[in-house]
């Protein structure tokens, strides 16, 4: 537990308004309330030991504060949950309001060249400090190590429990949890559906011990197309890393996102088909290899390749391994048959997925409280008036990039502006 990051445990028992959760959406959402009524008393529970924790490892512990899309038409197009619903809320709180938001409090960020913007320091530290100094400097209680273990909607508010025996009220409530199953417990008490949440962002496990040999092998672009029964047509092109389990990489994970919920019912068992030189037509494939018949007749297939984006590790294994021909087979003596199997392999080949890994120390889920519930011009709940959601308990995912981080601020601002407002009761249409 870190000292500086609450004042006194014995704080008064009551409050303007409490928020549930100390991650990136409750702690903006915190400071944003007390920015626009500096009036207000403002607590904030965070179940673990320290507030951020998310914030502090994620991007390799660089921080991946947003992403440099500042057009909201763009932007909500990286969301596979929660694009419509973001419209309005991106179009008053979007990635370039972030930027000045932390560059107005000494935090330059820098956008590197696949759009993801991280703080100059490259050190998550600095976001961490930045948001704990405004909580302080606003006068933001913050408690860490004392999670709520009950919440009961009042005439005049909300009354908390916390799990230590500790009893609080409130006028306004907002639930910031991410995807913490108890999180999803208390909106549920208070009169909330949910989506049941799945895994989303995550690599994709492949049973195929020659391509697992290639861990390390990246390809600059390949275009992935992935068939379920719930998402029949699914496809993303970008970069592409083999590991010792299968594939990963921007283009897996965002096929990830999109599948996340296929992939959870089909228990992660489906075929991937990966067209390795998505930048040729096949056509174009062909010719290419039918010319070497001529040119480099004398030279072995599996030794002398004429795509140079593909590494020599892996033409080898798409010679040897998946078009099954023999290591010492020249090209002039290369059939009909053969230079098909190489074509198809290389555009259209067939691998199954067998299971999914994770995306290093982070975890983005889909699924939470069901969007229709939460009024997005304020964030208030329909179901329960003087409570808000924002962040990962919302049924709202983007893919790897900034962009999940930018939710999570967006609908903390908004839900915090909104508290620090007095009177208003839900919209219940």
């Amino acid at each position: 537990m870190r000292g500086n990051e609450f004042l006194m445990a014995q704080s008064p028992q009551s409050a303007t308004a409490i928020v549930v959760g100390a991650g990136a959406a409750g702690l903006f959402g915190a400071i944003a309330c007390a920015e626009a009524n500096p009036d207000q008393s403002i607590h904030v529970f965070e179940a673990g030991r320290e507030s951020l924790a998310k914030v502090r490892i994620s991007g390799g512990g660089r921080c991946n504060v947003t992403h440099h899309c500042f057009d909201p038409a763009l932007l909500v197009t990286h969301y596979p949950r929660g694009r419509n619903a973001l419209r309005g809320p991106f179009s008053r709180f979007q990635p370039q309001d972030t930027v000045a938001w932390f560059e107005q409090r000494g935090v330059q960020l820098k956008t590197e060249a696949d759009g993801r913007m991280f703080p100059t320091t490259d050190d998550s530290g600095t976001i961490v400090d930045c948001l704990l100094g405004e909580a302080r400097r606003l006068g933001i209680q913050i408690h860490t190590g004392q999670p709520i273990a009950q919440i009961k909607a009042r005439d005049d508010g909300f009354g908390l429990a916390t799990r230590n025996g500790q009893d609080w009220r409130c006028d306004k409530l907002l639930l910031a949890t991410g995807s913490s199953p108890s999180g999803y417990r208390l909106a549920l008490s208070l009169g909330h559906d949910l989506v049941p949440p799945v895994p989303s962002l995550f690599t994709f496990n492949m049973p195929d011990p020659a391509l697992r040999e290639l861990a390390g092998v990246s390809v600059e672009s390949v275009q992935l197309h992935l068939v379920l029964q719930e998402a029949p047509n699914l496809t993303q092109t970008g970069p592409l890393l083999i590991t010792h389990w299968g594939l990963s990489g921007p283009a897996v994970l965002k096929l990830s996102a999109y599948g996340a919920v296929g992939l959870h019912s089909q228990r992660y068992r489906a075929p991937l088909t990966v067209n390795w030189l998505p930048a040729l037509k096949q056509d174009q494939v062909r010719y290419r290899l039918t010319d070497l018949k001529q040119a480099q007749g004398r030279r072995q297939v599996a030794a002398f390749s004429p795509f140079p984006e593909l590494s020599r590790r892996l033409w080898q294994y798409l010679v040897q391994h998946r078009a099954q021909l023999d290591t010492q087979l020249n090209w002039a003596d290369l059939s009909k048959a053969q230079v098909q199997a190489l074509v198809t392999e290389l555009t259209r080949g067939e691998y199954a997925i067998a299971g999914k890994g994770v995306f290093k120390d982070e975890f983005v889920t889909c699924g939470g409280i069901p969007l229709p519930e939460v009024n997005f011009k304020t964030l208030e709940s329909r179901c329960c008036p003087g409570l808000y959601l924002a962040g990962e308990i919302l049924n709202i995912d983007g893919v790897t990039g900034g962009f999940n981080f930018q939710s999570a601020w967006t609908t903390g601002w908004l839900a915090g502006r909104a508290m620090a407002k007095s009177g208003g009761g839900a919209d219940h249409r």
